[in-house]
């Protein structure tokens, strides 16, 4: 699995203009081709009259998934360098779509070149970005007793803490690094006196923390 990955921070348009063609970027989040193509159609749908709807999407955290179409546009000039600037901005998982309402002047293959990859460059800077790491699920199991503070020092350490169930025992489910795993388990014998029980669960994707 990758380390980390870089994703539209949320689902937006922007628009851009250029020799009186209107070209709006929508952009959105996709974990699947399915959920691409559903945007894309949503897309196509608001913008009827719209002279084209070019779009490029990459999905997997290792771009394993790439793809892009001029939807009538010269072969070349359009998906392609919108696809190309999501791959140079190291983009995954996000769908973009650009719908151009065509103002009557011809922009030649160079001018939709840039016209189209633009259009996705600024949405990505309007939109903004954000890094999803890769983390080791853990459980910790602890008794009541230290169950309160325990949770208290993760948090105010910025532990990706998750849900908390009370039973018998408490379990605090949270986000590890791999590579912090041991100092981790270390840490925690430390803090509970050896009370403490760590199981490590899958791997995952999950947002950065905010520095």
């Amino acid at each position: 699995m990758q380390e980390q990955y870089r994703t539209v921070a949320r689902a937006g348009v922007h628009e851009t203009e250029v020799n009186r063609s209107r070209f709006l970027c929508a952009l959105g989040p996709a974990a699947t081709e399915e959920e691409a193509q559903e945007f894309i159609a949503r897309v196509r749908k608001e913008h009827p009259t719209a002279t084209h709807h070019c779009f490029a999407y990459v999905i997997g955290a290792d771009a394993s998934v790439q793809r892009a179409s001029d939807d009538g546009e010269p072969g070349g000039t359009a998906g392609a360098p919108m696809l190309q600037m999501l791959m140079r901005r190291e983009v995954r998982y996000t769908v973009a779509v650009v719908t151009r309402y065509y103002g009557g002047v011809k922009l030649g293959a160079g001018g939709l070149i840039r016209a189209y990859g633009g259009a996705v460059g600024e949405a990505l800077d309007a939109l903004g970005t954000r890094i999803r790491r890769r983390f080791r699920r853990v459980t910790v199991t602890v008794d009541h007793q230290r169950a309160g503070r325990l949770e208290n020092d993760l948090r105010a350490m910025g532990r990706a803490v998750g849900e908390v169930r009370y039973a018998e025992a408490v379990t605090i489910e949270l986000g590890l690094p791999d590579a912090e795993v041991d100092a981790f388990r270390a840490w925690l014998a430390d803090t509970t006196a050896g009370t403490a029980v760590l199981e490590l669960g899958g791997e995952a994707y999950g947002d950065a923390p905010a520095k």
